[in-house]
C-alpha cells in the first residue's frame, strides 16, 4: 500500500491546553511509524474560502505513514485516545486521512 497521511488544521483556542496536549503525544509518531512533515502556522490562503484559515491561532499539521491502517493505528491507540480531553479543550481539530 502507498503512503498515506493525516492531515489536521487546528484553531487552537487555548494555547496552555496545546502544549498540554503535545506533551501527551510526544513520541507517538515514532511508535505508530508516522513521520513528521509540516507543523506549522497557516501564512495565508492563497485560493478559495476557508473558515478561520489563516486566523492567528490557525496551525497544520501533516503527519506521513507507511499505509492508511498505520495512520488509522496513530489515531486509535490507546495513548492518543487518551489525550482526546486534552484536544477537545485545545480547540477546534480537523483530522482527515488522506491517502
Amino acid at each position: 500500500m502507498p503512503d498515506a497521511f493525516i492531515l489536521t488544521t487546528v484553531d487552537v483556542r487555548d494555547p496552555a491546553a496545546f502544549a498540554a496536549y503535545r506533551t501527551a503525544i510526544s513520541g507517538l509518531n515514532d511508535r505508530i511509524g508516522g513521520e513528521m512533515l509540516v507543523r506549522g502556522r497557516t501564512v495565508e490562503t492563497l485560493a478559495g474560502a476557508v473558515e478561520n484559515a489563516g486566523g492567528a491561532g490557525e496551525i497544520v499539521i501533516l503527519i506521513r505513514f507507511p499505509n492508511a491502517d498505520a495512520a488509522r493505528a496513530y489515531i486509535a491507540s490507546p495513548d492518543y485516545q487518551a489525550a482526546q480531553p486534552l484536544r477537545d479543550a485545545a480547540g477546534r481539530f480537523h483530522i482527515r486521512l488522506v491517502a
